[in-house]
């Protein structure tokens, strides 16, 4: 039998995982058939690769020395992937711009900025709730760039060779129905939201903990949390189900009012993400731009958003 990359990431996932259980799950097998496959390679590599014992498996000299040459190949071999694959698509789609982003209204006024700043040149979006895997799309060449976000100073999502400039920081709004206790006030206090329940929407960012860090210093812990899509959290807003948070660009949109936040606990900081290698940097820079003149016209059109900025001082950026 040759050694295949498969058999490379098979020795890599048991040594991960510590023992032949648990490796087999993450692989997707049963334990009889990795320990058999595993036999299969050490008879090819001439050896044992791992000693079993109570705690689990732990590789001896020879399963050492193959795991060490395994750490670079394998991620060599993936990145020749992700380039070749950059390549090939790039060739095919150079009048193609490639789009991903969170959900939320900004990425339709961004696209709509782009065909008007870009003729000939077609845009096509990706939404996705995870950042996580947005990152991934740019690293492998299937999005071209990605508007995602993190909470204040936060670290993007993503390998550290991808490129992320800022776009814009805001303050994190709630959202209430028209009919709340709160909805008068010309900001609200999170403490004072302690009995509501809350509404979400499901990301892998970072902005669930510091929520409920935010929360915790405002001396509670939410007591029910709906996570659900965009449309169904606004429903739930406007029956009076829950309260919600928003960026503070979020539109105008009947039986909902939204308020800042008092002392701004929570910041949203919108991302554009590229690959360095994809996109000549007039077009990055172009890109980068109308963003940023679509995020403005959209704080322009929310008259709570103007308000916070004219009382909290001029500036992109709270």
């Amino acid at each position: 039998m040759e050694l295949e990359l498969r058999h490379l990431r098979t020795i890599r996932a048991i040594a991960d995982a510590g023992s032949l259980t648990r490796a087999a799950t993450t692989l997707g097998l049963t334990q009889p058939a990795l320990s058999a496959q595993l036999k299969r390679i050490e008879r090819a590599l001439g050896g044992t690769l791992f000693a079993r014992g109570r705690h689990g498996v732990r590789a001896t000299p020879l399963g050492e020395l193959v795991l060490e040459r395994a750490r670079v190949v394998l991620p060599a071999v993936s990145e020749l992937q992700q380039e070749a694959n950059r390549f090939a698509r790039d060739r095919h789609a150079k009048q193609r711009l490639r789009i991903g982003g969170t959900h939320g209204p900004l990425l339709g006024a961004r696209v709509d900025r782009l065909a008007g700043a870009v003729p000939g040149v077609t845009v096509t979006t990706c939404a996705s709730w995870s950042e996580r895997r947005l990152a991934e799309q740019l690293s492998d060449g299937t999005l071209d760039f990605a508007l995602a976000g993190t909470c204040g100073s936060a670290a993007p999502p993503g390998a550290p060779h991808l490129v992320w400039q800022e776009i814009a920081v805001d303050p994190v709004f709630v959202m209430l129905p028209d009919d709340h206790r709160l909805a008068h006030r010309p900001d609200v206090d999170l403490g004072e939201l302690a009995d509501d329940a809350w509404a979400c929407v499901p990301g892998d960012g970072c902005f669930g903990d510091c929520f409920t860090a935010a929360c915790a210093r405002a001396g509670f812990a939410p007591r029910r949390m709906y996570e659900t899509d965009t449309a169904s959290l606004v429903h739930l807003v406007q029956v009076g189900r829950a309260v919600g948070l928003c960026r503070a660009t979020f539109p105008a949109t009947p039986g909902v009012t939204t308020r800042p936040l008092a002392g701004t606990p929570l910041l949203w900081r919108h991302l554009l993400g590229r690959h360095p290698a994809s996109q000549p940097p007039d077009l990055a820079a172009t890109v980068l731009a109308q963003a940023r003149h679509a995020h403005a016209a959209a704080a322009t059109r929310s008259t709570g958003y103007t308000d916070w900025l004219a009382s909290h001082g001029p500036g992109r950026t709270p």
